[in-house]
């Protein structure tokens, strides 16, 4: 007989204010099926995950659209607790345990076991003794479910990072009536022999009969443990397969393959040479140490003159690359501009070198919110190059005069829409914000502008105008320009060559007119992307 389904989500939609992040979804999984729940970042996933389970940003943002049945009855689950009690748990990427208590204790946290006393029969149950032998007893069976063989009284703290991912799932499958777990990317932070031992209680766990909802961006890892999945792209599904009647190729192009529309118009570049030897940036063994963002051993050679594009899933290390450069992250290896190694243990070497950076993070660091949109444009200029100031004696005076003309021919050559450069930068639209900051880059007259994110939180008609600024600057300044971007539509619009970023280093390189299928198996940590794709 077939599994009866557990789970299913029916036509979910969700808004934030006017941005349909999921539209229709549908969502199914069996009992003891292991199902892959996939997409891009950004694709709904989490959103969905936040409906099922009953999350607050979802109800105190105007709830949701659509219906979700357990077991085929019709519920309402309106928080976490509601979802633990409908039988719904999540092993969670970061860990939740308590470092000082035992297996047992992190297992049976908040659902402890207690022998009452004649001061709780009076005051309540915050008085029983705790029943540690019952306890120790509940959370062995839990391990031994999972196969772990570790005593229970053994403390967390010092244990290895799988171990303590292991004991997550022990206090899921702990709980009474738990029917379908939520693993989510369970093994981004375990290594090769942790993630196969994990798989492989996956499998078991899925074999008494629990529902499984796999939500990772590792390809190889759903050929070998998920019997189907479901592929969410731009808050839509786009299919629900099972994996014996697809391929890792398939899923790719599922996952990122849509119609890629130019979103900026390319000039006739039949007379651009870019010469491969003429390489004006290079990095070498380069490390970033930047918290979920990690740059690891990634060697890359940048051609003068070209748009070299930072691709890949969130978390994976794009951002590290420009953080580093920019000295705000400690780094290691070495970076060559020129075929001179920088020092990037000192703070405004790159820039004082000839790069530029526009941070992904305009708000936080890219503006002095504040100042005015003048004081921006003209800051780093200032400070690090002491442009736009007048000189008398020992004395240096702003240039009231040079610095408000400048101002001017970058908010006209920008098309900055304000009522003029004393107009403070923290009024202006997303937009405009952005081109202040292009502004500023442009005022330090880099050989190298590294731009994070150019349209993040922009909408369609200022995105179209800020890459087509960055093309202008590239074809008419001969800049080279590098974007990190979690846009692929973007980076192929605009960019020469493309590195996918996956686990800290370079998966590959590909072009812009590559397939998808190349690409989704690069975001996917899988190497020699378009060979795979021809085999």
């Amino acid at each position: 007989m077939e599994n009866k389904t557990i789970l299913s989500m029916q036509k979910i939609s969700k808004k934030y204010d006017d941005n349909a992040v999921l539209k229709n979804v549908d969502l199914t999984v069996k009992a003891g099926e292991i199902h892959a729940l996939m997409g891009e970042n950004g694709a709904g996933k989490s959103t969905l995950m936040n409906v099922l389970f009953g999350m607050p940003v979802i109800h105190t943002t105007g709830g949701y659209e659509g219906k979700v049945y357990i077991d085929g009855q019709e519920v309402n689950i309106k928080s976490p607790y509601d979802a633990m009690n409908y039988g719904i748990g999540m092993v969670h990427q970061e860990f939740m345990l308590i470092p000082d208590f035992t297996l047992s204790e992190n297992i049976k946290v908040g659902r402890e076991i207690g022998n009452a006393t004649i001061f709780s029969k009076f005051a309540g149950k915050s008085l029983d003794v705790l029943d540690k032998a019952a306890m120790d007893s509940d959370s062995r069976k839990s391990l031994d479910r999972i196969g772990m063989g570790i005593d229970e009284y053994t403390k967390v703290a010092g244990l290895p990072v799988g171990y303590k991912q292991f004991v997550e799932i022990a206090r899921e499958i702990d709980k009474s009536g738990i029917k379908l777990l939520v693993f989510d990317e369970p093994t981004a932070v375990l290594t090769e022999s942790e993630a196969e031992r994990l798989l492989a209680i996956m499998k078991k766990i899925a074999s008494q009969g629990i529902a499984i909802i796999f939500i990772t961006h590792r390809l190889d890892e759903v050929m070998e443990v998920a019997d189907s999945l479901t592929v969410l792209r731009d808050g839509e599904t786009i299919n629900r397969v099972d994996v014996k009647d697809t391929s890792v190729v398939k899923i790719a192009e599922m996952m990122i393959g849509r119609k890629v529309e130019k979103l900026v118009d390319m000039a006739d570049d039949s007379n651009r040479k870019l010469s491969p030897d003429d390489i004006i940036l290079e990095f070498k063994d380069y490390s970033v140490a930047m918290p979920g963002e990690d740059v690891k051993h990634m060697d890359v050679k940048i051609r003068r003159g070209e748009i070299f594009g930072f691709g890949g899933l969130a978390g994976q290390g794009k951002i590290g690359v420009i953080n580093g450069i920019m000295g705000l992250y400690p780094s290691a290896g070495s970076v060559f501009m020129n075929g001179e190694k920088l020092n990037l243990d000192k703070l405004g070497e790159a820039l004082r070198k000839g790069i530029a950076f526009v941070s992904e993070d305009r708000r936080g660091i890219g503006l002095l919110l504040g100042e005015s949109i003048e004081r921006n444009i003209i800051f780093s200029a200032l400070e690090i190059k002491g442009q736009f100031l007048k000189k008398f004696g020992p004395i240096s005076l702003l240039d009231s005069k040079a610095s408000g003309k400048h101002a001017q021919n970058m908010i006209e050559l920008l098309d900055i829409r304000c009522t003029g450069p004393a107009q403070k930068s923290g009024t202006l639209s997303g937009g405009n914000q952005q081109k202040v900051c292009l502004a500023r880059a442009l005022t330090m007259d880099p050989e190298i502008l590294i731009v994070a994110e150019p349209t993040r939180g922009i909408d369609i008609g200022a995105k179209k105008l800020v890459l087509e600024h960055l093309v202008k600057i590239n074809r008419e300044m001969g800049k080279t320009i590098i974007i990190i971007s979690s846009e692929l539509v973007e980076l192929r619009s605009l960019c020469d060559r493309i590195a996918i970023v996956s686990e800290g280093n370079i998966a590959t390189i590909l072009a812009p007119d590559d397939s998808d299928a190349a690409y989704g198996l690069a975001m996917s940590g899988m190497t020699n992307s378009e060979k795979a794709v021809r085999e």
